[in-house]
C-alpha cells in the first residue's frame, strides 16, 4: 500500500533529523498521486519538492530514498534501483536499525502499478472505515490524517476595527484617521480604511474517555492536538469517573509526546462514566473562565452514563444556558437503528443545539459545515431529534 510506505519513508526521514509532520506526508501522497509511480525519478522528484526545507538535507534525503525505495518491487519502478549499499549519515544509519521490520515489510510490498490507486483509494477508505473497524496500521495513519482535518469553526467578527490596505474584502473608508492624516499632512490625500475585526472563537472538548469510548478517544485527541497546535483557542477536559484539563498536555508540539503527558496526567482511562458529576463540576469550575464570548463546546460521548447520583438532565441545561453552542458527538450515531433509548440519552438530547456522528474521519471533517449551519430549534421530544 503506497500510503502506508509513505508514512514509514517520512518517519525514517524524521529519525533522521527532517522536521517531517503530518502536513508533508499529505502533500507527498499528492504529489506522487499526480507524477504517478512509472519513473523511479518521478517519484524522488516529487517527494523531494514537498519534504525538504533546505538544500543541505538533499545528500540526507537521497541516501534515505536509495535505502527505503531499494527493492523494484516496493513501486515497480522502471529503472534501475540503487544499490542498498551503506547509509552515508549515521542518524540514517540509526533510524533505519530503529525500524527494521518495517523496511523489510516495504521491500516486500506487493507490485503496485495498482497499488498506487489502492494506496489512494485506500486514503479514501480511511475516511469512511470506522475508527472502531481500523487495523492498527490503518489507525496510525488515521491519526495523522485526523490532525490535519480543516477547522470546525469560522471567524467572527468583532465590534472592533483593524486596518485595511483596501476596500476589498470588507474594508470600508475610515473617514476618522484619514482626517487625521490629513491635519498631519495637509499637502496630501491618502484614504485610509479599515475593516471588522476576525477572530476564531473559543472551543472547549469535554471528551468521555471511559471504556467503551476507547478507541474514539484515542483518535479524537489527535484532531483534537492538530487544533490546538493550529493557534486555536481549544481547551480540552477529558471526564470518565473525573475530570481532568489537559489542555496544556496537547500544546506540545509532538503529538505522540502531548499524548504521553495526558496519559501520565489522566487517572481514569478506559474506566466508568459519570456524565452528570463531569458536567456538573465543569459548570461549577471551568465554566466561569471558558465560555466568555462565542465559546462552543463539543461534547463527545456515547450518553452511556452510570452516575446514579447526579442528575444529567440539570447539568446540561445549565451548560446549553452557558454555550454559545453546545454540540454533542457521539459514535453511536452511525448506527441507522440508532435509538434514543439509554437514560443518559434521553436525558442529554433535549438540551443540545447539535447531534452528530463522530466515527470517520468523514464524520470530523464534515463537522465544520454542520457547526456553521444556523442552530436547530431545541426539541423537547428525544426521539423527534434523530429525524
Amino acid at each position: 500500500m503506497i500510503a502506508h510506505n509513505i508514512v514509514h519513508f517520512a518517519r525514517l526521514l524524521r529519525g533522521a533529523g527532517m522536521a517531517i509532520g503530518p502536513d508533508r506526508v499529505l502533500a507527498a501522497l499528492a504529489a506522487v498521486e499526480q507524477v504517478g509511480v512509472q519513473r523511479r525519478d518521478d517519484v524522488h522528484a516529487a517527494l523531494g519538492a514537498v519534504m525538504l526545507e533546505r538544500h543541505e538535507q538533499q545528500a540526507l534525503f537521497d541516501a534515505a530514498f536509495a535505502q527505503f525505495w531499494r527493492g523494484a518491487g516496493t513501486l515497480s519502478l522502471g529503472d534501475a534501483a540503487d544499490a542498498p549499499g551503506r547509509p552515508s549519515s549515521r542518524r540514517l544509519g540509526e533510524a533505519l536499525a530503529a525500524a527494521p521490520a518495517a523496511a523489510g515489510a516495504l521491500s516486500s510490498a506487493a507490485p503496485a502499478a495498482s497499488g498506487l490507486s489502492l494506496g489512494f483509494s485506500e486514503r479514501e477508505r480511511l475516511r469512511r472505515a470506522d475508527f472502531e473497524s481500523m487495523s492498527t496500521a490503518e489507525f496510525a495513519l488515521a491519526k495523522k490524517l485526523a490532525e490535519e482535518l480543516p477547522l470546525p469553526i469560522q471567524p467572527v467578527r468583532r465590534r472592533r476595527h483593524e486596518a485595511a490596505t483596501t476596500s476589498r474584502r470588507g474594508g470600508r473608508l475610515d473617514l476618522r484617521a484619514t482626517l487625521q492624516r490629513m491635519a498631519r499632512q495637509p499637502h496630501t490625500l491618502q484614504p485610509l480604511y479599515s475593516r471588522p475585526r476576525e477572530e476564531l472563537p473559543a472551543l472547549v472538548v469535554l471528551l468521555d474517555i471511559s471504556g467503551s469510548m476507547q478507541r474514539y478517544a484515542r483518535l479524537l485527541l489527535h484532531y483534537v492536538h492538530g487544533l490546538t497546535r493550529r493557534a486555536l483557542r481549544v481547551s480540552t477536559l477529558t471526564f470518565g469517573t473525573r475530570l481532568t484539563d489537559i489542555t496544556r498536555c496537547l500544546r506540545e508540539r509532538d503529538p505522540d509526546a502531548a499524548l504521553r503527558l495526558a496519559d501520565a496526567m489522566v487517572p481514569d482511562w478506559h474506566g466508568g462514566t459519570r456524565i452528570a458529576s463531569a458536567l456538573h463540576r465543569f459548570n461549577q469550575d471551568w465554566a466561569p473562565r471558558l465560555l466568555g464570548g462565542n465559546a462552543a463546546v463539543l461534547l463527545v460521548t456515547d450518553g452511556l452514563d452510570r452516575d446514579e447520583h447526579g442528575d444529567l438532565s440539570a447539568a446540561a441545561a445549565r451548560l446549553h444556558r452557558r454555550a454559545h453552542q453546545l454540540v454533542w458527538l457521539n459514535p453511536l450515531l452511525r448506527f441507522d437503528g440508532f435509538e434514543p433509548r439509554a437514560l443518559g440519552v434521553r436525558a442529554l438530547l433535549p438540551h443540545v443545539d447539535r447531534f452528530l456522528p463522530v466515527h470517520n474521519l468523514a464524520s470530523l471533517a464534515a463537522l465544520g459545515d454542520a457547526l456553521r449551519a444556523p442552530p436547530v430549534p431545541r426539541v423537547s421530544n428525544p426521539s423527534s431529534a434523530l429525524e
